[in-house]
């Protein structure tokens, strides 16, 4: 009994640095935020403690929820199209030799290296009327003239897709490099056709990597602050940006807390819905 005791006590001191660093840096900045998010705001743009819920009532407005609705709505998308294209194109990846796996896998690496401000004027460019693709389109004759698809949903949708595209490639290559390859030439053996194979073996069989990649890209997009601006017009604007405008521009640090609060908690539902979803139906590949 003597003996056990010190093991104990290290045990739990290897969980004092993991539950210091969450304190620091998620417990206390989210403690002020939801504490702010209840204060008084006074003219002038300064603000005193107190305990009020004007703040959460003012979110009752036809801005916020259109802006909030907008948001997820982009970060669905965005994670959907970013799954789609990704596990499929992952998986032939995975199915390369191992030199040409390491290419992609670099190439994919060299993206995450741009930050967002040159992806979103790269794109600007790109979805222009002057210099875009549409010229390039035209000079091989699948249209007319020239067209400006910036700025505008689709560029939007286009700069969120590129930047979380890699990061969906990097969550489900591990899972599908450790996938058998017994198993796909053991049900095209047994009859089933290649796309079959696909959908019931390889997809099935890794549905908890896909519901992750999902719930990654959409945490990730759903925070798009600087690619609205850019790629977007004005009603495209995510409640990232409605949130810094209230904060810096219209010095409302309380309202900017209440919202946030908000769309965190809303987030958090909804990842947890789209997990719950994900594991409650098991799909057999025996």
């Amino acid at each position: 009994m003597i003996g056990e005791k010190p093991k104990g006590i290290r045990a739990h001191l290897t969980l004092v640095y993991p539950a210091l660093m969450l304190g620091i840096f998620f417990i206390v900045p989210f403690g002020l935020m939801a504490a702010v998010s209840f204060f008084h705001r006074q003219p002038g743009g300064f603000y005193i403690p107190g305990f009020e819920l004007a703040n959460y009532k003012n979110l009752y407005t036809v801005l916020f929820g259109r802006t909030l609705l907008f948001s997820l709505f982009v970060a669905g998308l965005s994670a959907a199209i970013c799954v789609s294209i990704g596990f499929p194109f992952t998986f032939f990846i995975t199915r390369m030799k191992r030199r040409a796996q390491v290419v992609w896998l670099v190439l994919l690496m060299s993206v995450l290296s741009l930050s967002e401000v040159i992806v979103g004027f790269a794109w600007s460019l790109l979805l222009s009327r002057t210099a875009g693709l549409s010229n390039l389109f035209v000079w091989f004759g699948l249209m007319e003239r020239s067209v400006a698809w910036y700025p505008g949903f689709v560029a939007l949708l286009f700069g969120i897709c590129y930047l979380a595209f890699p990061y969906t490639v990097l969550v489900l290559y591990p899972p599908l490099s450790r996938l058998d390859p017994a198993l796909p030439e053991a049900a095209q053996t047994l009859g089933a056709s290649p796309m079959r194979t696909f959908f019931t073996v390889v997809v099935g069989s890794l549905r908890n990597a896909i519901v992750a990649a999902f719930v990654m890209v959409f945490v990730f997009t759903l925070g798009a602050y600087l690619l609205p601006q850019i790629l977007g017009r004005p009603r495209h604007w995510t409640l990232s940006v409605l949130i810094t405008d209230a904060a810096i521009y219209q010095t409302n640090m309380p309202l900017a807390a209440a919202m946030a609060i908000f769309f965190m908690f809303v987030s958090l539902v909804l990842v947890a819905l789209t997990m719950i979803i994900g594991k409650g139906k098991k799909i057999k590949t025996v």
